[in-house]
């Protein structure tokens, strides 16, 4: 978090994480669209439309005397750009974890999961603001959450949320991402949010 108090703006970092073809880019698109920036957002894709580096886009509110700038990003999940994942999430405010509720990406959701927790010192990542969204609930062949949960030992971590989300539709996007938000104010006042911004 970086704020200005010359010009009263409030810049955020927010980056969506997860294995590939897990939503991140589908879910990103969708919270931007809520807002009506659906065309805001830059992607730099493959010819097949696969994110190669990372999506982008600026989410912005403002009240009397603040403005909020929120910068989203979204990695890629392809294990060929690995080396770009550490570079978005420098600087990072918060993270949402889009898992693929698959049974069959069960262990490609275990694996990038602990690959994000290894760019991180445990007590920092253990604090972090980050949320975990167990995207493609339309699904019937989906793995058990708790299942999920036991692997990557969830009840250990501090400032952690679960949601459950479909990207395609929005259901569950923006309630993670307001969700996010209040969580990194919450852990930096101690309260909540004393700010009110519209966008």
């Amino acid at each position: 978090m970086i704020i200005n108090q010359l010009q009263k703006i409030i810049h955020l970092k927010i980056v969506y994480f997860g294995p590939a073809l897990s939503g991140k880019t589908t879910s990103l698109k969708s919270l931007f669209n809520h807002f009506g920036k659906k065309e805001d957002v830059k992607s730099i894709e493959s010819s097949i439309s696969r994110t190669l580096f990372f999506d982008y886009g600026i989410i912005m509110f403002q009240n009397e005397q603040w403005q909020l700038k929120i910068n989203i990003y979204s990695t890629t999940g392809q294990d060929f750009y690995v080396i770009t994942r550490p570079t978005v999430l420098k600087g990072t405010d918060g993270i949402i974890f889009v898992a693929d509720s698959n049974i069959e990406s069960f262990k490609r959701n275990i694996i990038s999961w602990k690959e994000l927790e290894n760019y991180y010192p445990k007590n920092i990542f253990n604090d972090f603001a980050k949320i975990i969204c167990l995207n493609k609930q339309d699904l019937v062949n989906k793995f058990k959450v708790n299942d999920f949960l036991k692997e990557i030992w969830y009840q250990s971590y501090k400032n952690i949320k679960l949601k459950y989300t479909i990207a395609l539709n929005g259901e569950g996007i923006l309630e993670s991402f307001e969700q996010l938000i209040a969580m990194i104010f919450n852990k930096i006042y101690k309260y909540e949010m004393p700010l009110k911004f519209n966008n």
